[in-house]
């Protein structure tokens, strides 16, 4: 029996009849310590607050701020130290600040919404026997490497794809449209890279897609002008475009198009941020409309949200949780993945902590998909995506149905 006994059950009724019960409550099936009697858990949070990732890595960020107070809420007596670091974009950078944040006394580290610089502090991690909680990155030799120390609570590429190709042709069938062709156009960055490997892996063997795919486009995700880019994909004729992107370069792609007068029946992302970010709304204006990211994305019906919804409001009046869900949804949920496996383990002994994150089993989260569990490459199964569209301003879950908050809208009107 895990240690918690009676008092475990007890904590496991209470979590279930409220989320926000002050008692004790149990994640995983065991009891809540007293906070008197732990040490701080030093968590150092690795993210792209400067550079050209600098917008999603302030967002994540949020999500590692609000954690403590949400994780008190829910009964986790936790008491956490959280430890900034800049990767600036740089995974050079990134290994660099993951080393002094282990040597600083970080029991544990999170982030950093980038698969070259999650492979980067990956080794370090395996280095130091420290352990590693992704957030966000999704190249996936990131967890074929064989470290033991590495856990990713966020899906690889491969299934990004088959998701997000998988929901293409949910919404075709919802609307009972087929587009016939589709470009693909694609960052050349270690996530943009991996993507494309996949999409060209995966979509030869699909057979419910009804579009045949006519050229395939990388670019630099840091480029300035995509005028010639943009004018390649329209010369295809293509009826959708396949957009694997970053926010920056989202907006210049969106710009291109329309200046060049280029309308296809639709913009999807097969698995992508970029497209559902605040500043993407606020720089196109009603240019950002009906674009679709077909990612994983918060449950709007989860209990979790509201809480985690009301702490976010608190936190950062100005901002609106809506526009960075996936970014704080997958930070918090690798926060909560860190303070249950101490609460388990009873220890910031790296061993120990380690021991307890590769056992985690938490079901009630934030984000669509299956209970958190990581099987022996220390990667996360059952993590689903959701369709989400750009209406009225705002990240719109479309698909699927049970988690849906409106129709999808496709072919996109012209705007």
């Amino acid at each position: 029996m895990q240690a918690g006994g009676q008092d475990a059950d007890i904590g496991r009724r209470r979590f279930v009849a409220g989320l926000g019960a002050s008692a004790a409550i149990v994640s995983g099936g065991v009891l809540m310590r007293p906070a008197r009697a732990q040490a701080n858990l030093n968590v150092g949070v690795l993210l792209p607050t400067s550079g050209t990732q600098a917008f999603l890595g302030q967002s994540c960020k949020h999500g590692a701020d609000i954690a403590p107070a949400v994780l008190s809420s829910l009964g986790y007596n936790v008491p956490i130290r959280l430890m900034h670091a800049d990767t600036e974009t740089n995974v050079d950078v990134a290994r660099s600040r993951a080393e002094k944040l282990i040597n600083d006394g970080a029991h544990v580290l999170v982030g950093p919404f980038d698969s070259g610089a999650a492979s980067a502090i990956a080794q370090v991690c395996e280095q130091k026997g420290v352990p590693f909680v992704i957030n966000i990155a999704a190249a996936p030799q990131i967890t074929e490497q064989g470290f033991k120390f590495t856990f990713r609570n966020f899906p690889t590429s491969v299934d990004l794809v088959r998701n997000g190709l998988s929901l293409m042709r949910d919404l075709f069938q919802a609307t009972k449209t087929a587009p016939r062709t589709a470009v693909f156009m694609h960052v050349n960055d270690t996530f943009g890279q991996a993507n494309a490997k996949a999409i060209g892996a995966i979509l030869p063997r699909l057979d419910y897609l009804p579009f045949k795919l006519l050229d395939t486009i990388s670019y630099d995700p840091a480029a300035r002008d995509l005028s010639v880019e943009v004018a390649k994909a329209k010369a295809t004729k293509a009826e959708i475009l396949i957009l694997v992107c970053r926010l920056n370069d989202a907006i210049l792609v969106r710009r291109e198009m329309v200046k060049q007068r280029w309308h296809p029946m639709g913009i999807i992302g097969p698995g992508n941020p970029g497209m559902y970010e605040a500043q993407f709304f606020s720089t196109l204006g009603k240019l950002s409309e009906y674009c679709i990211s077909n990612v994983p994305w918060y449950n709007p019906k989860s209990p979790l949200i509201k809480t985690i919804d009301t702490a976010f409001a608190k936190a950062f009046p100005k901002e609106k949780l809506m526009f960075h869900a996936l970014n704080v949804g997958f930070t918090f949920e690798a926060m909560l993945i860190a303070a249950d496996a101490y609460t388990r383990a009873g220890s910031t002994n790296r061993t120990a902590l380690t021991a307890a994150i590769r056992q985690t089993n938490i079901g009630s989260r934030m984000m669509i998909g299956a209970p958190i569990k990581f099987n022996a490459k220390g990667q996360a199964e059952g993590i689903l995506s959701a369709c989400v569209q750009n209406l009225n301003r705002r990240p719109t879950v479309v698909l699927p149905p049970d988690s849906a908050e409106a129709r999808p809208v496709f072919p996109m009107p012209k705007v």
